[in-house]
C-alpha cells in the first residue's frame, strides 16, 4: 500500500458495475451506520491467511475455495450453513489425506450477496425492470427489484451471523477429526462416492488410534486434529460497502497503523471490473487483505503484469492469487503464456483454477449448467501445464439434463452439487497420492 492511499480514492476512477440508488441521503445514512458497525474479522486472521497463501504460492500447501456464486439472505440458517461447512471440510479433509499436505480452507460465504451483470436492466413481461444485482442491492421478485440500500445493513448482519455461527461450530468440535464419521454422508446417493469416503475414514480412525496409543494424540488437548483455520470471501464489487468496512488498524506484524477491510478475510476482483484504471483496481490495491484477481481468454498477459505490478509493487508472496476461469476449450491456448508472462515479472501468485465458469452450457428447458466432464478436463490440463512450466451434468449421481428442473435452485451460474464437490476432491487426491507413489504425471 502506497502510504497516500485512502479508502476513497477509487471515486476519482471511472467505475464499472455501479449500482444507481434514487435517494443518496438514504445511502449516506445507511453507509455511515456501517462505518460504526464492529469488524467481522481480524488482522490476525487476515494476516495468518496471508502467510498460508504464501505457503500456498510456494508449492506447500493447497487452496480450496468454494461456495455459492451468489448467496441469499435466506441461506443465513442453520442447514445451509452446516452443509457447505461440512462439503469443505469432507474436501479438504480427502485432499489433505491423499495429497498429504496442507489444505487452506476459504469459503465464498458469508458477504458473496453481490452479483455482476452484464446489462443493468432487463426485460420482464415487455416491461424494463432492474436486473437482479444479488440480496444486498435488490430482489429476485421482479416486483422487488429497485435498488434499496437498506440492503447494504441486511448484508452486514446476515454476514456476522453467517460467520459467527461458522466460528461456534468450529470452536464447538465440527471439525474434530476423532469424529469424522459424524461428517455423515446420509443424503449422498452415489456408493462409490460412500465407499471411497468411508474407506478414509477408516484408516484415518485407525492412524488416531496408533497415535492415541503411543501419547501423540492425547484428548482435550487444542490441536490441528480437533479444529481447523477457515476463512470466508467474496467478489469486491460494491465499493461503497467494502469502504465502509476498510478500517486503520495495527498490524500484528509490527504495530503499523494499515488498512484492512475487515468484512471478510479474502476479497477478488472479476472479469468486469479489472480494469487497470478502473476503481475496484484503485480500491483493491490499498488493502492488506489477500486479494484474488480472475484471468481469462480476455485477459493480455502483459496487461495481467501490469495489474500484478499495481496491486503487489512489493512482490509479496501471499498477497494475490490468480483465478484462472478459461474454459475446457481455451485453457490449452491462454494458460501457459500467462503463467510465462507471470514468471518473467518475478511475482510468485497463488495460482487456482475455476474450473466453472468458462463451462457454461444450456440445457434443455434453457437451463445454465456445466458438463461434468468439461470440469475434469479443465481442472486436468490445468494440472498438467501447471506442472509443465513450473450445477453441472454428470458425476457419481450421472445426473442428467432431465434431472435439472427438479434440482435447480440457482439464483445465479449452477454450481458443483454435494456429490460432485466430493468427486472432485477424490480425483485430486488420487492425482497427488499416484504423484506420490510413481514419481510420474498421471492424469486426474
Amino acid at each position: 500500500m502506497t502510504s497516500d492511499w485512502t479508502p476513497l480514492d477509487w471515486k476519482k476512477k471511472p467505475i464499472m458495475q455501479d449500482v444507481v440508488y434514487e435517494d443518496q441521503d438514504h445511502v449516506d445514512r445507511v453507509l455511515n451506520k456501517l462505518q460504526r458497525l464492529p469488524p467481522m474479522v481480524s488482522p490476525v486472521e487476515i494476516e495468518n491467511l496471508k502467510a498460508q497463501l504464501k505457503d500456498a504460492a510456494l508449492g506447500n500447501s493447497f487452496l480450496l475455495q468454494g461456495g455459492d456464486c451468489a448467496e441469499l439472505f435466506d441461506y443465513c440458517s442453520q442447514d445451509p450453513i452446516e452443509a457447505k461447512l461440512k462439503v469443505l471440510l469432507q474436501m479438504s479433509l480427502v485432499l489433505t489425506w491423499g495429497a498429504r499436505t496442507p489444505v487452506v480452507r476459504i469459503a465464498r460465504m458469508a458477504g458473496q450477496y453481490a452479483k455482476p451483470r452484464s446489462s443493468p436492466m432487463e426485460m420482464y413481461e415487455g416491461t424494463e425492470i432492474h436486473s437482479f444485482r444479488g440480496d444486498n442491492v435488490n430482489g429476485f421478485d421482479p416486483k422487488d427489484r429497485k435498488p434499496d440500500p437498506e440492503r447494504l445493513l441486511g448484508a452486514y448482519f446476515h454476514s456476522a451471523t453467517t460467520l459467527n455461527y461458522v466460528r461456534t461450530l468450529l470452536a464447538s468440535g465440527f471439525a474434530d477429526l476423532h469424529q469424522p464419521s459424524q461428517w455423515n454422508l446420509s443424503h449422498v446417493r452415489s456408493e462409490n462416492v460412500k465407499r471411497e469416503y468411508e474407506t478414509i475414514v477408516s484408516q484415518l480412525s485407525d492412524s488416531l488410534d496408533f497415535m492415541r496409543t503411543i501419547g501423540a494424540d492425547k484428548n482435550g488437548v487444542p490441536s490441528a486434529l480437533n479444529s481447523v483455520d477457515f476463512y470466508v470471501s467474496h467478489e469486491s464489487l460494491l465499493l461503497d460497502y467494502e469502504t465502509s468496512m476498510t478500517r486503520l488498524m495495527s498490524s500484528p506484524n509490527n504495530n503499523e497503523k494499515k488498512w484492512y477491510n475487515v468484512g471478510t478475510h479474502f476479497l477478488w476482483i472479476g472479469d468486469r471490473t479489472r480494469q487497470p484504471d478502473g476503481a475496484h483496481i484503485e480500491y483493491i490495491r490499498g488493502i492488506e487483505n489477500p486479494i484474488g484477481i480472475k484471468v481469462g481468454p480476455t485477459t493480455v498477459p502483459e496487461q495481467l503484469v501490469a495489474l500484478l505490478n499495481t496491486v503487489n509493487p512489493t512482490k509479496e508472496i501471499g498477497k494475490v492469487t490468480l483465478i484462472t476461469r478459461f474454459g475446457a476449450d481455451k485453457v490449452e491456448k491462454f494458460l501457459p503464456q500467462h503463467i510465462e508472462a507471470v514468471r518473467k515479472s518475478g511475482h510468485i501468485p497463488v495460482w487456482v483454477c475455476d474450473p466453472m465458469h468458462g463451462n457454461t452450457k444450456t440445457a434443455s428447458g434453457n437451463l445454465k449448467t456445466r458438463h461434468f466432464v468439461d470440469i475434469i478436463q479443465e481442472l486436468s490440463q490445468t494440472f498438467r501445464i501447471h506442472k509443465e512450466n513450473d450445477k453441472c451434468i454428470g458425476g457419481s449421481m450421472d445426473l442428467r439434463d432431465a434431472d435439472l428442473s427438479s434440482n435447480y435452485q440457482t439464483h445465479c451460474d449452477p454450481r458443483l452439487n454435494y456429490e460432485q464437490s466430493l468427486d472432485v476432491a477424490f480425483l485430486i487426491a488420487k492425482y497427488y497420492e499416484n504423484e506420490r507413489k510413481h514419481k510420474d504425471l498421471p492424469t486426474l
